[in-house]
């Protein structure tokens, strides 16, 4: 364990991939071993720029962050991509090849690229991705970028992880403001519309006017941060640099209100709780006596006899009576 560390902290990524590999098992002897290494990384960690960055199906998310990611190497900065997939039901695998989608990220010296199989469960990823960025921070990385897969609630897990929240959006592909749903508008630093280029340019500035009426809709957010709503492209690089400009913004703001650090403490909380809860209910799940009666009892709610939340009570008065 002293070894991984050690390597963690002396950059050496093969002995990075093999320790996040150990926090994402499942397996409750790989799961001691990893938290052991996280304390031991945890005084080494938090001297980084977390970016979370969502947007909608084709909205080019791999190519925006190849771009930007390699903007931030030119800079000199240490960049770890960590993506959030889909994962196979069969498999919990991840199912979209990151690494083959940022071919040139992928071989960067000064970038790292981690897909993470979300495995059907949104805690257990933002637990686990939280992990994952630690152990990133404590071997050098000094901007992480937390992509998610753009569908269903990963954004909020993801927005419970990050400094600042990145919304990628579309121009010309309908009614833009009917596309995102209002509570992750709500959650975005940014706004930026991608694929700003070519016959599109016209359509990418209408839909940031569009955009920026409708934040003003919205209320204040608690940073004191105004979102910013961008044009760019990808695809050209245009605009990159002034989307990197934002966020160092965005940082010198709410650093200097202190928000910066409280919005991390309170993130250190909301995971210290969603991961009692998980505990729990994997302990009631696995509990043999819980398990015995609950064919029995589903069976009495079905039936009528029992209503659903004095069936809840009975099975919760049973698991603590039993829990030792």
């Amino acid at each position: 364990m002293e070894t991984s560390v050690k390597g963690i902290l002396d950059k050496n990524r093969t002995v990075l991939s093999k320790a996040i590999t150990l926090v994402e098992s499942s397996l409750p002897h790989h799961q001691k071993i990893a938290q052991e290494i996280i304390e031991l990384c945890l005084p080494h960690s938090g001297n980084s720029i977390r970016i979370g960055i969502t947007g909608v199906p084709g909205v080019g998310k791999s190519t925006f962050i190849e771009s930007l990611g390699k903007y931030l190497t030119t800079q000199g900065k240490k960049l770890a991509v960590l993506a959030i997939d889909p994962s196979s039901e069969r498999t919990k695998g991840s199912i979209l090849g990151d690494k083959t989608r940022m071919e040139e990220l992928a071989v960067d010296e000064n970038a790292y690229i981690r897909p993470s199989p979300s495995a059907g469960s949104l805690g257990g990823v933002a637990r686990k991705t939280k992990e994952i960025i630690v152990l990133c921070e404590a071997a050098g990385f000094d901007t992480i970028i937390v992509e998610t897969v753009g569908v269903g609630q990963s954004e909020t897990a993801v927005h419970s992880m990050v400094d600042f929240f990145l919304l990628l959006m579309l121009a010309g592909a309908g009614d833009e403001l009917q596309g995102i749903k209002r509570g992750i508008m709500e959650m975005a630093d940014a706004i930026v519309i991608n694929k700003a280029d070519g016959d599109n340019l016209q359509k990418a500035m209408l839909a940031k006017r569009q955009y920026a009426n409708a934040l003003h809709l919205f209320p204040p957010a608690d940073s004191g941060w105004i979102p910013v709503v961008e044009t760019c492209s990808a695809k050209t690089r245009s605009g990159i640099e002034h989307v990197w400009d934002i966020i160092n913004q965005y940082q010198a703001l709410t650093k200097g209100s202190g928000y910066f650090i409280q919005q991390r403490k309170g993130q250190e909380l909301k995971i210290m709780f969603e991961t009692i809860r998980a505990n729990f209910t994997e302990s009631f799940d696995n509990n043999p006596v819980i398990k015995s009666l609950l064919t029995s009892v589903e069976d009495r709610v079905l039936a009528g006899k029992i209503s659903a939340y004095k069936a809840a009570q009975e099975l919760l008065d049973t698991y603590f009576k039993n829990i030792n």
